[in-house]
């Protein structure tokens, strides 16, 4: 991929480092806006993806809508209601924790990790940040009568059908199928595939693709966390819907088609949050009516340290 500097690392005035990476963002007829770097090679989106999937997951039959369908998109903090979502979307279909194939992990999310570690408790498949998405995938087989054995393998007749629907989304044919983070298959797009997908979910007025946008709109929460900057911004932006993935990979829409999709090529995270700021400035997305300007522009900030206090910051260029 071609990548250009999107971000600077400042250190008490001086530039000590930068990030590479790619951007796009589009209009709702999906013309281009602006972009930087390669835009149209596919890369690996990582959880962002998982909007998508989940679509495909509802097209193909899965009965959630709300905070419980919200979490099926998640990369959640692995706080209590979190927690507690996915043992719901099991016990809906008949099943429990011990379905779920995601490796065991501690929560993302720090003060509910540390809490894990104090009371002595072991790493868990439901505690991984993907057991949302993993429990929705298995109500999505039994709905179906599929088999819950080998729910994430890439042949299995649930990836099939999700694969389909994401093709259909992104518009664009999926070149390579991965294995993501949770063993789960990771599909391929590119960063204007994503954002046209987005698009596309943000502007439904009906059907699956309005079930998905509204219950990432009603409950960002349950799609991150409390404290997560994805949460924060989609609450500053009315109507917004959007998903961050690993390598920084970051993806935002607005109720009119507008999408923004942004990577990293280092896949530092502290970038991704400070880039879809500076991009969403760029556009005035930050000052348009409704918008809560300073909360917006608060995601974006990544302060650098020294002495314990703050002496430059990740700068987006």
């Amino acid at each position: 991929m071609g990548q250009s500097v999107i971000a600077e690392v400042v250190r008490s005035g001086f530039v000590e480092g930068h990030h590479y990476g790619s951007m796009v963002a589009i209009d709702g007829n999906g013309a281009v806006l602006h972009q930087v770097g390669d835009v149209t090679s596919q890369i690996l989106p990582r959880s962002c993806n998982k909007p998508i999937q989940a679509l495909g997951m509802v097209k193909a039959g899965l009965q959630l809508e709300g905070e419980l369908l919200a979490l099926s998109c998640a990369s959640h903090s692995g706080e209590s209601f979190h927690l507690d979502g996915v043992r719901r979307i099991l016990a809906g279909a008949g099943l429990t924790e011990e379905s779920l194939r995601t490796p065991p992990d501690y929560p993302l999310d720090d003060d509910a990790r540390e809490a894990v570690i104090r009371s002595g408790e072991a790493r868990s498949s439901l505690m991984m940040n993907c057991s949302g998405k993993h429990a929705a995938m298995l109500a999505t087989c039994v709905v179906n009568g599929w088999s819950t054995a080998y729910y994430f393998a890439p042949g299995h007749s649930l990836q099939k059908a999700i694969a389909e629907t994401f093709a259909e989304t992104t518009g664009e044919p999926v070149e390579q199928t991965a294995i993501d983070g949770c063993g789960a298959p990771l599909l391929s797009t590119s960063l204007t595939g994503l954002a046209r997908a987005f698009s596309r979910l943000a502007v439904a007025q009906d059907g699956p693709e309005r079930l998905i946008a509204d219950a990432i709109r009603s409950h960002p929460e349950y799609v991150s966390g409390t404290t997560r900057d994805e949460s924060a911004l989609l609450h500053a932006i009315p109507g917004a819907i959007g998903k961050a993935g690993a390598e920084s990979c970051y993806v935002v829409a607005l109720p009119d088609g507008r999408a923004f999709a942004l990577k990293t090529d280092d896949g530092a995270a502290r970038a991704r949050p400070v880039v879809m700021a500076g991009l969403l400035k760029r556009l005035g997305v930050d000052v348009e009516p409704g918008v809560d300007t300073e909360a917006v522009r608060r995601t974006g900030q990544q302060p650098l340290l020294g002495g314990g206090v703050a002496v430059g910051e990740i700068r987006a260029v």
